[in-house]
């Protein structure tokens, strides 16, 4: 076997990703918070020594592309002799010190060393229930700077030569309101990197350093040319769109493909807001990379190679580019904005590569309070099922994650209940009217939590709540995301965007989730089919008569 073997590299290249699935099963086991083990709202990757991304790793799409870009700060930092030994185990959270989201998601990076120098970084990402900050779960939308949103760690180092550096511990843990759980999960991601960094080990020692090292690059290489070659089989041209967003603000997005590059221009955009509703630059380049990897070849290796053709502009101390000290909070929900922006661009010009807009919001839902049996403060952070929208070859799917959230799940209503102060009395698809078409978009969810308990809170933030999904060729729009919380005494209060709403026992919360939007004239849709969606109750006689033209009486 040599360093240009393929099919020992095309062997360790799998064994890579096996490794990095198995650093997921890891964390999933050992983790405390059900927002990790239930929802899986983590990711995991492997780096070479300079920290591009080698294997696309596991989990949250967005998450594995935050990995490289915090490896990378973090051997930046550390750069002098003696810095970085075996052992040694590093942390990031902070957007601006390589943490590319909020200070919920914690990065946790290992180095790998072999022959005396780093060969490869082990790292994941996980949201984490609560580290600090000026409201429960880290998460408001009241804080005007970062320094509100909790304890942020700059690419530092918490464990050296294989032990826990005691006064950082300490530091994470006090800063929490829910320091056991915190601690649990810190060290979940700590025995996830430790095993990726074991398996990564027996690698090289089993093919020798140079094939490990060589099999990366030429993978690398090889995700390149997958690029490429699907590149030169797109449009070519600069296609452009500007789109009001629910607040009011106008974003704006230019695209060029060429044969040899794909520049996303963000240059024309508002300045950072004083609210938590902007993003880092290196969160907008991961939400490039994503809508990048569907258009060209979404089933070939996702590495750093893949990303090679992709050029981003934008401007610092804007909404896609904020500057320090910017509060970051919701950064998902414009990461979210720019993924759809250039979809809903570029759809029109690839109608078999793009569908119809989707319900585009991780719907991020955060409930908590004392719990009623334990006396103990708990905090469910819960992203939402929605709908896709239609593509030329059929309907949208119906109540799944939006494009940020591919490999996660719902959290099951018994653990919910079993471990936090509410109750689900119920999870139902959407069945308002939106989303009609020759193919018609997929249902959202329509999900009641019951609060056990008085003086607890909600704090959500949801878009696409006046702007609905976007439909193509003559289809209708979706429906928009909402929330409605609906009193003890009957009353109701309608919102979007939320932070600290005191909730008593029995108030309602009510999710609704938007329906995907349709593709087509909806007096196309088969009329079987249309029968077919009022006998399963998804619309009524009289709208499959007035839109579709199908009487079904």
């Amino acid at each position: 076997m040599t360093a240009n073997d393929p099919i020992t590299q095309e062997i360790i290249q799998n064994s890579l990703q096996a490794a990095a699935d198995e650093m997921f099963a890891a964390m999933r086991k050992t983790a405390m918070s059900s927002i990790i083990y239930e929802v899986l709202d983590m990711g995991t990757g492997i780096l070479d020594a300079r920290g591009e991304l080698a294997c696309s790793g596991a989990g949250i799409p967005a998450f594995i592309g935050v990995l490289d870009k915090a490896v990378k700060v973090i051997v930046a930092k550390h750069n002098k002799p003696g810095e970085i030994e075996p052992g040694d185990v590093f942390a990031t959270n902070d957007p601006y010190y390589g943490g590319v989201t909020h200070l919920n998601d914690i990065v946790v990076a290992m180095p790998v060393f072999a022959e005396g120098r780093i060969i490869a970084w082990t790292a994941n990402i996980a949201h984490n229930s609560d580290v600090g900050g000026m409201a429960p779960g880290s998460l408001t939308g009241d804080a005007t700077e970062i320094f509100q949103e909790g304890l942020r760690l700059p690419a530092i180092k918490m464990i050296s030569k294989g032990e826990p550096i005691g006064s950082v511990m300490d530091i994470i843990k006090v800063n929490s309101r829910m320091p056991d759980v915190l601690e649990g999960d810190v060290w979940a991601a700590i025995a996830s990197v430790r095993i990726g960094g074991k398996r990564l080990n027996e690698l090289a020692q089993k093919y020798g350093v140079a094939t490990f090292e060589r099999a990366m690059a030429e993978f690398m290489d090889f995700g390149e040319r997958c690029s490429r070659a699907e590149l030169a089989n797109l449009p070519h041209g600069t296609f452009e769109l500007s789109e009001e967003q629910d607040d009011g603000r106008i974003f704006n997005v230019k695209v060029t493909i060429s044969k040899d590059e794909f520049i996303l221009d963000l240059l024309d955009n508002p300045d950072q807001a004083n609210n938590p509703v902007n993003t880092s630059r290196d969160g907008v380049m991961v939400a490039a990379q994503m809508i990048f990897k569907s258009l060209t070849d979404p089933y070939s290796p996702c590495n750093e190679g893949s990303f090679r053709p992709i050029k981003l502009l934008t401007r610092e101390g804007s909404v896609f580019h904020a500057k320090e000290p910017a509060p970051i909070g919701f950064y998902y929900e414009i990461e979210l904005r720019v993924y759809d922006l250039i979809w809903r661009c570029l759809a029109q010009h690839m109608p078999e590569r793009l569908a119809s807009g989707h319900f585009a919001s991780v719907c991020g839902t955060f409930i908590g309070g004392i719990h009623p049996d334990t006396g103990r403060q708990y905090t469910i952070i819960e992203p939402q099922l929605g709908g896709w929208g239609a593509s030329a070859g059929g309907d949208g799917n119906s109540a799944i994650f939006c494009g940020f959230h591919g490999e996660t799940y719902n959290c099951p209503a018994e653990i919910n209940e079993a471990r936090n102060g509410l109750i689900i009395d119920r999870m139902e698809l959407n069945v308002e009217p939106g989303g009609e078409g020759r193919h018609a978009g997929g249902r959202g969810i329509r999900l009641d939590y019951r609060i056990r308990a008085n003086d607890s809170f909600l704090t959500a933030g949801y878009t696409r709540s006046k702007f609905p999904p976007w439909a193509l060729d003559g289809g209708n729009e979706g429906s928009p995301n909402y929330v409605d919380v609906i009193r003890k005494d009957g009353s109701t209060e309608h919102y979007s965007f939320v932070s600290g709403l005191t909730m008593n026992q029995d108030d309602v919360i009510r999710i609704v989730t938007g329906i995907g939007g349709g593709l087509g004239d909806p007096k196309e849709r088969d009329p079987e089919a249309v029968k077919e969606d009022v006998k399963n109750g998804l619309i009524s006689p009289e709208r499959a008569r007035d839109v579709y033209g199908v009487a079904t009486d």
